[in-house]
């Protein structure tokens, strides 16, 4: 089994960042679930890396050509797959994957998971997407995506499939237990208001 870890190429303002992306990759290689992550060796990606090689995991990096150099590629790891654009570096990302975690990082982050997580709404997978809200970074979104659903551009059912936790632990315990719905995309869609 591998697990795609998203996560930010800065290490963050605040040291629960990388305290918690160091219990996630301790934890993961502990398990034997590899990674799969941006295949950079800076900021919280770099530490991921790092770590779960120190522990003896498996981690596969994925980079396009273009940020090779700006992200400095991890050399070192069990797999560095190189490819021409950001698309194929996520598109191989989800193949190589089981599940999806996010841990706290900006707008690449964001755009990486929610990709996927459309893909699950639309039924294209059924792999567990998740949130890893580090010392509440994630509340703000979790409010704007429930706030989506009193608004009717969410179901209630697809919201539920964005896991949020606050621990390493717990996340991939909820990663372990998620059953994916089985449920139309569209709200209203017969609807003209």
């Amino acid at each position: 089994m591998r697990l795609c870890i998203f996560c930010g190429s800065s290490p963050g303002a605040r040291p629960e960042y990388a305290a918690a992306t160091t219990e996630l990759a301790t934890l993961l290689a502990g398990r034997g679930i590899g990674i799969v992550y941006g295949g950079a060796s800076v900021g919280l990606m770099g530490l991921l890396a790092d770590t779960a090689l120190e522990a003896g995991g498996e981690v596969v990096g994925v980079i396009p050509e273009a940020l090779e150099r700006k992200e400095i590629a991890r050399s070192g790891l069990t797999e560095l797959h190189v490819v021409g654009s950001m698309h194929e570096r996520k598109a191989l990302m989800a193949e190589l994957s089981d599940g999806f975690i996010a841990l706290p990082g900006g707008s690449g982050t964001l755009e990486e998971l929610f990709e996927v997580f459309t893909w699950s709404q639309l039924g294209l997978h059924r792999k567990a997407c998740a949130l890893l809200n580090v010392a509440g970074y994630y509340d703000g979104l979790a409010a704007f995506l429930d706030h989506a659903v009193d608004e009717r551009f969410l179901r209630p059912e697809h919201r539920a499939m964005l896991l949020c936790e606050d621990t390493p632990a717990t996340v991939l315990a909820a990663i372990e237990a998620f059953e994916p719905p089985v449920v139309d995309k569209w709200i209203d869609r017969t609807s003209q208001t």
